[in-house]
């Protein structure tokens, strides 16, 4: 899903595989991935914890099945063109292929904006949650985008990861997706939205100020449980 013929797209299946389980046994933490094509489900399967599925295909029901059929969780980003409740759909079709609930979560990475621009509605999460019964997830770097203003890649104002994490977190998300990376600018994708390694601990520690100063209950109570 890149925006022009000539953008990275990284170093093809076998070897980003072979990449992605030196990563997982190096830090011993789960390792999450896109899949585009009902046939990579399976193999990516094998090496990844968890099998996303990016904004733009998140109705394309083969694919959706493909994930659901192995087995793996599977988080499945919003596309920014839809409503929260729309996701049911999409959810269950990964049910479906599973065989049973459990195992989903979706996300929330902002809506359109007229051209070029997203924004992100707090609502969306409290609405997703009660239209899919799935955990609501918050995608804090890929919401700063502005598609297509970048001189035919999109552009991004990562100025507002921090004040829409740190929102998402209050409004009651379940969990947050962020693309970090030691020198930004120097990232051969999403380079203008992306938050510094740097910025990422300090982050975190705001983050979890925020739940802590809601607490449980609080937490509950936005959620409408």
């Amino acid at each position: 899903n890149r925006s022009r013929a000539d953008s990275p797209r990284g170093p093809g299946l076998d070897a980003g595989l072979e990449r992605l389980d030196r990563v997982r046994t190096a830090t011993g933490l789960p390792i999450l991935t896109d899949i585009h094509e009902p046939a990579q489900a399976a193999p990516v399967a094998e090496v990844c914890d968890v099998l996303q599925i990016p904004a733009f295909l998140c109705r394309q029901t083969d694919l959706l099945v493909a994930a659901g059929a192995t087995g793996r969780p599977v988080n499945i980003k919003k596309g920014q063109w839809m409503a929260p409740e729309e996701m049911a759909g999409a959810v269950d079709k990964v049910r479906g292929a599973r065989g049973g609930p459990g195992g989903v979560a979706v996300t929330e990475r902002g809506t359109f904006h007229g051209y070029g621009d997203l924004v992100v509605d707090m609502r969306s999460f409290v609405r997703m949650r009660a239209a899919t019964g799935a955990p609501a997830v918050f995608d804090g770097t890929h919401s700063v985008q502005r598609p297509g203003l970048g001189a035919g890649v999109s552009g991004g104002d990562p100025e507002y990861i921090a004040p829409l994490v740190r929102a998402a977190v209050a409004a009651g998300a379940d969990g947050l997706f962020l693309e970090v990376h030691p020198t930004p600018r120097a990232a051969p994708s999403d380079a203008t939205n992306m938050l510094s390694l740097k910025a990422f601990r300090p982050l975190l520690e705001e983050v979890l100020a925020v739940r802590q100063a809601l607490g449980r209950d609080a937490l509950e109570g936005v959620r409408g449980e």
